[in-house]
């Protein structure tokens, strides 16, 4: 058989699927694994303030000036408050996010939505700071 001088220089990747018979070790590999892939979401607590440019991080619904999610997907970071109000933050990068990611584990959620409910992100503690 001949070879094609196209051939994939790239290494294959392993995806990693969810686990469905019922081995604890498998589960628990697939749960400590990153988030991958071009469509993957990702999500770091920001109990500080953030100061972009020098001018401080402020929430238009509620004035919260600390205590933020930011969640990345693909190029783009938003900054989400407790009390569920979102906006895109085109000063914040992904360079700067995952210089924010300092914890090596993960927590997976199955939809962004279970995460934000989860992280208390869905507006039920609005005008809190939970520390």
């Amino acid at each position: 058989m001949p070879r094609t001088t196209e051939q994939s220089t790239a290494a294959p990747t392993a995806a990693i699927t969810q686990p469905t018979d019922s081995d604890p070790l498998l589960q628990l590999e697939y749960e400590k694994a990153p988030p991958n892939g071009p469509d993957a979401v990702r999500g770091a607590q920001c109990p500080h303030e953030l100061a972009l440019r020098g001018m401080p991080v402020e929430c238009s619904a509620c004035r919260a000036r600390r205590d933020w999610l930011l969640i990345n997907h693909r190029r783009n970071v938003w900054v989400r408050c407790r009390c569920g109000n979102q906006w895109l933050e085109p000063e914040i990068t992904r360079k700067d996010f995952d210089s924010m990611l300092t914890d090596p584990s993960w927590t997976h959620y199955p939809t962004l939505a279970q995460g934000q409910i989860a992280l208390g992100f869905d507006g039920t503690f609005a005008g809190l700071y939970l520390e």
